[in-house]
């Protein structure tokens, strides 16, 4: 079994260059949509994660998500999910068959995903799952792979983690940080060597 580098270790490492805001693209038109729709659709895999409002009281349930985040290696989309025409081409996108989506912690994306969109995501690919699958005994999580493969340091603000991603007009820091999740799953996705082999994947 390999082990995966502790806190204080990855702390040390030289930072992982982040996605800035001149190659994150904002969603939140059926126009804007579409042209995003037409320039995703020619990837083989993208980087894939959501983020929804934070729930502080017991029992109370979330309506997320309310941001979807693809990614490919160049530049990265945040669907704003409040727009009825842009919820439909965000589900258009995660049914295509072809196209594997690649995240960290993907369970209960893909359970809010039913429920907001109406939609199965397809290609979903847990990036955990294929670390554990190559010796790796716990969840890696995007922090953990980042530090394996490349020896660097994601930074995620704790501040727009728990930030109220439901606001019709998103901060320069949740986009960034939206953005950058989706864009480091992708980063691993192809560091690990699954890009040729995930064509056509399908389940």
């Amino acid at each position: 079994m390999h082990s995966t580098p502790d806190k204080d270790t990855i702390a040390m490492l030289p930072s992982f260059a982040r996605l800035g805001l001149d190659r994150i693209a904002l969603v939140t038109t059926q126009a804007e949509a579409k042209a995003a729709f037409a320039a995703l659709v020619v990837a083989s895999a993208w980087g894939f994660d959501t983020e929804s409002k934070p729930t502080f009281r017991v029992g109370e349930a979330s309506d997320g998500p309310h941001i979807l985040q693809l990614s490919t290696p160049e530049r990265a989309w945040v669907f704003q999910l409040h727009d009825p025409a842009c919820r439909a081409v965000a589900a258009e996108l995660l049914r295509l068959r072809g196209i594997a989506k690649a995240g960290f912690g993907l369970r209960d994306d893909r359970k809010r995903i039913i429920e907001k969109l109406g939609v199965e995501p397809v290609g979903i690919l847990e990036l955990n799952t294929v670390f554990r699958e190559r010796g790796y005994r716990k969840d890696m999580g995007v922090k953990g792979a980042v530090a394996v493969l490349f020896q660097q340091r994601f930074i995620k603000s704790k501040k727009a983690a728990t930030s109220n991603w439901a606001n019709p007009r998103l901060s320069e820091a949740q986009l960034v940080y939206a953005a950058n999740d989706a864009y480091a799953a992708i980063r691993v996705f192809d560091a690990l060597g699954l890009g040729p082999e995930m064509t056509g994947f399908s389940g």
